[in-house]
């Protein structure tokens, strides 16, 4: 049986002569920026089209494209497992695809760059180094004390691709990490597992909290005034997820009465942010322009995923990354 496999016609461009070079039974359909697939030498408009296995790579993103590709994606008059660059699923057009009964595999190869934003963000907290830099510039020879990883105790709530890799160079640091998740579970390189049930009694012991968790019903905005009153008073937050998670004003009222110390911050409620929003020059707070998985190695990652994931398809697998329909949306 020959599998139809679906993408834009940039990705196929990229990753074309590697998949190929699989040898799997498998029949590719490229789709072009007017959401016109190419089958049989003619172009054939979406609500004509079915589709087994769908990759969405970052080459819709360029250009402004992506909206039109979730459109082009949605017309398809059957997708049977959807494969994105996404980490997390909570744009409406994952809900509307996963409600017409796809299957849909989300993407960890952000893992390791996101991980290592977070471990330098914190890094750059306690480290002296604009100071140092400072007495350099002046020629002046001054010790410049540090807080050390190795004493600090972490909370990462969300316990996904992100989180475990967050986890491992936490551990390696010599810190203890306490993880929010789904289920008790346990691992390797967690001290404490609870779920969000613990939130509120875990919370007071965490030097950094890191939020890597799923922007869901049950976690939208539950980083309120409750969480920050149970905060440790001076305290790191770290939002990697997304900004729906938080509530502004209750993380405003937190940093201006020093309940947490520093707020380092990659991803908002309304992206790119406001010129007027006060996350841009409130100093307790650390911004990026949600760049944390812009890595080097990111790329390279999600096509492997794909690859891995497309051969594991065709010979009939388990899938990774694999999402439930609850979970989407």
């Amino acid at each position: 049986m020959s599998y139809k496999v679906g993408m834009f016609e940039k990705s196929y461009e990229h990753i074309g002569q590697r998949l190929d070079a699989l040898g799997l039974d498998i029949e590719v359909t490229t789709f072009d920026r007017d959401g016109r697939f190419a089958i049989g030498g003619k172009r054939m408009a979406a609500d004509e089209v079915d589709i087994d296995y769908l990759w969405l790579s970052s080459h819709i993103n360029s250009d402004g494209f992506r909206d039109a590709a979730f459109k082009t994606v949605l017309a398809c008059r059957s997708v049977g497992v959807l494969q994105t660059f996404n980490a997390g699923l909570d744009h409406p057009f994952y809900k509307a695809l996963s409600d017409k009964g796809t299957r849909i595999c989300n993407s960890s190869a952000q893992g390791v760059a996101i991980a290592e934003y977070v471990m330098a963000q914190v890094l750059a907290v306690m480290q002296p180094i604009a100071e140092q830099r400072a007495l350099q510039a002046a020629k002046q020879w001054k010790s410049t004390p540090f807080r050390e990883i190795s004493e600090t105790r972490w909370l990462i709530v969300g316990f996904g691709p992100i989180g475990q890799e967050i986890a491992k160079r936490v551990t390696a640091f010599g810190a203890s990490t306490t993880v929010i998740r789904r289920s008790p579970q346990s691992s390797d390189c967690v001290d404490t597992v609870g779920t969000m049930a613990d939130l509120q009694r875990l919370l007071p012991a965490a030097d950094i909290v890191v939020l890597a968790c799923a922007l869901n019903e049950q976690t939208r905005g539950f980083a309120g005034a409750e969480f920050f009153a149970a905060v440790k008073p001076g305290a790191i937050l770290v939002n990697v997820a997304r900004g729906g998670l938080v509530d502004d004003t209750a993380l405003l009222g937190a940093l201006d009465n020093g309940r947490v110390a520093t707020a380092i911050l990659d991803v908002f409620r309304q992206e790119p942010l406001a010129i007027e929003n006060p996350f841009w020059t409130h100093k307790s707070v650390r911004m990026t322009s949600h760049t944390s998985f812009f890595g080097s190695g990111v790329r390279a990652r999600w096509d492997r995923l794909f690859l891995d994931n497309i051969s594991r398809f065709a010979s009939g697998q388990p899938l990774a990354g694999l999402v439930s329909p609850k979970d989407v949306g």
